[in-house]
């Protein structure tokens, strides 16, 4: 099974990084809004184990083409970077792929939007992301913890590595703050809902 790679940082904005990322010569690869949606069973065996299940959902703002995938996560790894094992593939349909997975007795745990723009640099994605009540965070994932080092470093990015899941950083939110845990979107209302 591949084996996810990164290091996300939390930044107060992506401008900076942006200008950065043009001014390296890296090469803007998309603009889309997600949809992300967790499935585990009932007695959240799934999170126990650390691992997960998720269909995304996305549509690019620019192209308005849309894209759907389903992804199982695996626990962390040890490491000074956020290593884990991943599958993913295409769907042709999100909206199949969840019913099947209802039908196998997994039940939707918590669906949050995500803003997100990709940009290609030293063999590295390198994703400028918004999540609702969270904020701006920047992932870079890459084929080794040294080629990421490298464009951290070359990037200026600076605040301490987070290995938690935008998903376990959400329900920590939504828990402390008392506020429900099943969907979570930018406000105003999703006029671009890609579901």
């Amino acid at each position: 099974m591949p084996i996810e790679t990164e290091v996300k940082v939390k930044v107060a904005s992506h401008d900076a990084i942006r200008a950065r990322l043009r001014d390296a010569g890296a090469a803007h690869y998309a603009t889309v809004l997600e949809v992300n949606t967790f499935f585990d069973t009932a007695d959240r065996a799934l999170l126990a184990a650390g691992s997960g299940v998720r269909v995304r959902h996305q549509r690019d703002v620019q192209t308005l083409q849309e894209k759907a995938t389903l992804t199982y996560k695996g626990p962390l790894l040890p490491g000074a970077v956020k290593r884990r094992d991943e599958a993913e593939i295409v769907i042709d349909d999100h909206k199949t792929a969840e019913r099947i997975l209802r039908g196998l007795g997994y039940l939707p745990t918590l669906s949050f939007e995500k803003r997100r723009e990709t940009w290609l640099l030293d063999r590295c994605h390198v994703e400028l992301d918004e999540v609702p009540h969270l904020g701006c965070f920047v992932e870079i994932e890459g084929p080794d913890e040294a080629t990421i080092q490298r464009l951290h470093d070359r990037l200026s990015l600076h605040g301490k590595s987070i290995k938690s899941s935008y998903a376990a950083l959400l329900v920590d939110h939504l828990d402390q703050h008392g506020l429900p845990r099943d969907a979570v979107w930018f406000e105003p209302a999703r006029l671009n809902d890609p579901r």
